[in-house]
């Protein structure tokens, strides 16, 4: 039978490789194209964006993904209750 010690310890794990994917993802995509990369990230803290870019067309797009995922998240809470 599992605990809920053990789908903390499944979720921490999870989270933590996930991060360190991430992490060498932008280090070899750098290394690769570090003359004419652009990256931009998106942070949801609940339904409000937080964006960022290296250009302003990248930082555009993240907040257009950032509306999205916000909408449909007030709509499926909406929905729900």
């Amino acid at each position: 039978m599992r605990t809920s010690q053990d789908f903390l310890r499944v979720g921490a794990t999870v989270t933590f490789v996930g991060f360190i994917i991430l992490l060498l993802s932008v280090i070899i995509t750098t290394i690769r194209h570090s003359t004419s990369s652009q990256m931009g990230g998106l942070i949801m803290l609940g339904p409000i964006p937080i964006v960022f870019g290296s250009s302003p067309e990248i930082t555009t797009n993240m907040l257009g993904l950032g509306l999205m995922i916000s909408i449909l998240y007030l709509f499926l809470w909406k929905t729900r209750r």
